[in-house]
């Protein structure tokens, strides 16, 4: 994305860094939605219908009454209020909101920008545009999947749901990063690390979507053994070794710790590799990327001893979008070079 206007590409630049604001608290706000038990609450997609919140107690009690036929009120919050089911409405009401704010304020100035460059300069964000509208397909498909016979959303549609988001919210800083004027490397290190790096980020957030989604976070509150053991009591080191590991949430909570481990033992080694290899403009970027990655370590340590407490839950996920920010910044400095 060339743009020889300089207003221009400072207006871009200011709007890509704008969305990049709004999609992190965006993901914030769907981690908060998930903690509370609130996903479920508006239980139709309502794609324009649900813009305005009720206005009238006859909408309060329709929503209600729609929220007492699916199994999470029945056999969970029967004895729900009015003013309790209020609570869990307004968190799934504002994420979907920030949903339909991050859709307008994406085409709109894509439209105007495309007006004043043209439509193949803004093809890749037409992409970005496209992956936008497709995750609120993916939002309600994760929902749907709690409306018949289970009590919460799948946690596969629910890591899905989670990474698509980080894909966004990565291409929008890598189209920023592309229209300032970096200092670029004048050496470097094999691009295929910093990919690999930022591929096993993404894993391990999946990996956290699935901790969530069981609520196996909740389990084992203590480190650095699961209970008496390193591996978890309950379980059987088999198991690990099929596909319904994913869905046993102490094996799920043991893969999580574990990936941790094996990202901090990669980034240690691209940290020896640059430095050894004298590549002075990645220090700043390598220590960043060390810098949250030891606070994501600790958060994640302190959510798990507390039982995945909602405060710490919720910054440890906020840490893990400074950490994808680092990461991408990473790779954008490696890349340039190594083309």
């Amino acid at each position: 994305m060339y743009i020889e206007n300089i207003a221009l590409k400072k207006s871009i630049s200011y709007w890509l860094l704008f969305m990049f604001c709004i999609i992190s608290i965006m993901i914030v706000v769907g981690g908060l939605t998930r903690l509370t038990d609130s996903g479920l609450s508006i239980t139709e997609w309502e794609l324009f219908a649900g813009f305005f919140p009720p206005l009238s107690e006859s909408s309060w009690i329709k929503y209600f009454d729609l929220y007492k036929e699916i199994p999470e009120f029945k056999l969970q919050n029967y004895d729900m209020t009015m003013n309790e089911f209020k609570v869990i409405f307004w968190w799934e009401w504002f994420h979907r909101f920030l949903g339909r704010l991050i859709g307008i304020s994406f085409l709109v100035p894509l439209i105007y920008f495309t007006y004043r460059t043209s439509f193949m300069k803004m093809f890749n964000l037409y992409l970005i545009f496209f992956l936008i509208c497709f995750q609120g397909f993916i939002g309600w498909y994760m929902v749907s999947s709690g409306l018949v016979d289970r009590v919460d959303v799948s946690h596969y549609r629910l890591a899905i749901h989670l990474i698509i988001a980080f894909i966004i919210l990565s291409l929008i800083f890598w189209n920023y990063l592309h229209l300032k004027d970096l200092i670029l490397p004048d050496k470097n290190i094999n691009f295929n690390l910093s990919l690999l790096f930022l591929f096993f980020v993404y894993a391990q957030i999946s990996i956290g979507a699935f901790v969530s989604g069981m609520d196996a976070g909740t389990i084992y509150n203590t480190w650095p053994l699961m209970g008496s053991n390193y591996f978890p009591d309950d379980n059987n080191i088999n198991h690990l070794f099929s596909l319904s590991a994913f869905n046993d949430a102490s094996l799920v909570q043991f893969l999580h710790r574990n990936l941790a481990y094996i990202i901090i033992i990669f980034y240690f080694f691209i940290f020896f590799k640059i430095y050894r290899n004298h590549v002075n403009r990645l220090y700043r970027p390598i220590n960043l990327i060390g810098f949250f990655l030891i606070i994501q370590v600790i958060l994640g340590i302190f959510t798990l001893l507390n039982g995945a407490q909602i405060y710490l839950a919720s910054m440890h996920q906020i840490s893990s979008i400074f950490l994808v920010s680092a990461c991408i910044y990473f790779l954008y400095l490696t890349k340039q070079v190594s083309n």
